[in-house]
C-alpha cells in the first residue's frame, strides 16, 4: 500500500502543478485569441482545482500524509515549471504535454488501486482520468488549423 500512496502523492503533485501552470497561463495569455484562451484556461484550472482536496483526502484514507509545500511538490511532480513568456498556441502545446503527464500518473495510480482492490479510489481515479481526457480534447481541438 505504500507504493500506492507514493503514486497518489505524484498524482497530487502533478494535479497541483498542472493547476498552477494553467492558472498562470490564464493570467498571462495575450493576442487575438486572448478571450477564448483566457476562458478555456479558466475552465480547466477551476475543474482541476476542484479535485485537489479529494486527492488529499484519498491519501489520508490510505493512512498517508498528503504532501503540500512547494519544495515537496516539486520533488514529486513529473511536470516541469516554466516562467518564460509564451504565445497562446505554445501555452496550449505545453498544457497538452503536461496534461499527458497527469493522465500517465493517474493511470499508474489506477492500476495500483486495482491491484490493491481499492475500489473507491479506483473509481475516483477513473473519474479524474476522464476529466483530463476532456481537457486533452479541448486543448487539442484549440490547435486545429494551427501549424503542428
Amino acid at each position: 500500500m505504500d507504493e500506492l500512496a507514493q503514486q497518489l502523492k505524484i498524482v497530487l503533485a502533478d494535479t497541483i502543478t498542472f493547476y498552477q501552470k494553467t492558472h498562470q497561463f490564464h493570467w498571462n495569455v495575450e493576442g487575438g485569441d486572448f478571450y477564448m484562451l483566457h476562458l478555456l484556461f479558466e475552465r480547466i484550472y477551476q475543474e482541476v482545482y476542484g479535485s485537489v482536496d479529494e486527492i488529499g483526502e484519498q491519501l489520508r484514507a490510505l493512512d498517508s500524509v498528503a504532501p503540500y509545500g512547494h519544495n515537496r511538490l516539486s520533488e514529486l511532480t513529473t511536470i516541469t515549471d516554466t516562467d518564460e513568456k509564451l504565445n497562446g498556441t505554445d501555452m496550449i502545446r505545453v498544457l497538452l504535454v503536461d496534461n499527458s503527464k497527469v493522465l500517465s500518473s493517474l493511470m499508474n495510480a489506477y492500476r495500483m488501486a486495482e491491484r490493491f482492490s481499492e475500489i473507491g479510489l479506483s473509481n475516483f481515479l477513473q473519474d479524474r482520468y476522464k476529466a483530463h481526457k476532456v481537457h486533452q480534447y479541448f486543448l487539442r481541438s484549440s490547435l486545429r488549423g494551427e501549424e503542428a
